[in-house]
């Protein structure tokens, strides 16, 4: 553990110090929280630092210097963060590094230089992450915890001394696209992915696989993900639809070819027509062998055809 000379519990609420360097790692727009904070602390915690257990923002700078107001006579503040640099045992040509993580739910006010070249600046509203490599200055302020002796610092402002480059996941920088001729109105801003996906593109989540270590950023292994299985659609099963069977036609009978009828066939036909005719009798009955007419006066003799039971 590193021996300081200069305590927290000496520092005066309230005073500020500058730091300036290249950005190598930071999220200033939106709050490390919820599963995101569980995530850095556990690496905090296998990288050998303390979690910070808190809601904060985060940035770390490289080839780091202190700003001092006069450096002849330099703070204690000046003093203290200027002997809280350390150098990376991954990337010890990084120069000085210094990290800050800073509690509480206010985002640090991000300047960069106006378009309009006089020296001064702007508030940079635009929502998005500062690109790796930029030149900035890292503005600090001394303030007293609640319940606790020592003091605190916290990142209150990222003052920009270059034009301002963005955080681009895996996408052509813009100055690449411009060397081609390719110019955007405004700065292109990563389209964001639908509710239930976690990506770190464009709204200030640490990137996927990246580990955070001396407070550099480089790519970690990721471990194979299994392929997702995408479900198809549920198959509405249609009710089967009732058609009417609509009968078909039926074949017309063959008639079978008329014969042509000899005179002899056909007088033959007629005779047995008339003969049939005679025999099946009428409607009214055959008269009977004996009947009033014939003398036998017989009641008993029964007609053929309708008869009446009386």
């Amino acid at each position: 553990m590193a021996n300081y000379s200069i305590s927290a519990s000496q520092l005066t609420e309230g005073t500020s110090v500058f730091i300036r360097g290249k950005l190598a790692f930071a999220r200033l727009t939106s709050l490390i929280e919820g599963a995101a904070l569980a995530a850095s602390d556990q690496r905090k915690v296998q990288n050998g630092m303390s979690p910070v257990g808190k809601p904060h923002t985060t940035a770390t700078v490289t080839e780091a210097e202190v700003q001092f107001a006069d450096p002849a006579n330099p703070t204690i503040e000046e003093q203290f963060v200027a002997e809280r640099r350390y150098v990376s045992k991954k990337n010890p040509d990084t120069g000085a590094n210094y990290s800050i993580d800073s509690k509480g739910t206010n985002l640090p006010i991000i300047a960069i230089p106006s378009d309009k070249g006089d020296g001064t600046f702007d508030q940079d509203t635009s929502g998005q992450e500062l690109a790796q490599g930029l030149d900035v200055t890292l503005v600090l302020r001394v303030y007293k915890p609640k319940n606790f002796a020592n003091r605190g610092l916290s990142l209150d402002q990222v003052i920009v001394n270059e034009a301002p480059r963005y955080y681009n996941a895996g996408g052509v920088a813009t100055g690449e696209l411009a060397a081609r001729g390719i110019v955007f109105n405004a700065p292109p801003r990563a389209v964001q992915a639908q509710a239930g996906s976690d990506s770190a593109i464009g709204n200030g989540e640490e990137p996927v696989g990246t580990d955070v270590e001396d407070g550099l950023s480089f790519p970690s292994p990721v471990a194979a993900v299994a392929p997702v299985q995408v479900q198809a659609p549920a198959q509405v099963q249609a009710a089967p639809v009732q058609t009417a069977t609509v009968p078909q036609a039926a074949a017309p009978a063959v008639q079978p070819q008329a014969q042509v009828e000899t005179p002899e066939q056909k007088l033959a036909r007629l005779e047995a027509e008339n003969a049939a005719l005679k025999n099946a009798g009428s409607a009214v009955g055959a008269p009977s062998a004996q009947g009033p007419w014939n003398g036998s006066g017989d009641a008993g003799g029964q007609q053929a055809g309708i008869t009446y039971q009386g």
